[in-house]
């Protein structure tokens, strides 16, 4: 397993008391937000204990997952659904993204 899972499980923990914010707004992006992020630590332990294209792929299908979550709370914060986000929350999320993809090549 990669060690960034625990990181994962963090940020999910982090983003929840947003998501539920979001979803007082918008209960479609609240439910496409939990779908995306809920796919990161599956794709991710999917991943983790397969070979070669499988494991490229789930990877991938995780680091695209954890973008559209960064994409969704973009647009919830331009939508003023919630009116910050921790930057260094951010940066963790573009750092699961990045090993993500690293690890899948």
């Amino acid at each position: 397993m990669l060690r960034i899972y625990s990181v994962i499980l963090e940020i999910i923990r982090a983003l929840l008391p947003i998501i539920d914010r979001i979803e007082q707004h918008d209960r479609d992006l609240g439910r496409q937000l939990r779908r995306a992020l809920a796919s990161v630590p599956l794709n991710t332990a999917e991943g983790s204990y397969s070979r070669g294209r499988n494991r490229a792929a789930r990877y991938h299908s995780a680091a695209g997952s954890m973008n559209e979550v960064i994409a969704g709370v973009e647009t919830a914060v331009a939508f003023e659904y919630v009116h910050s986000f921790d930057p260094e929350l951010l940066d963790r999320m573009r750092r699961v993204v990045a090993t993500l993809f690293k690890n899948a090549r």
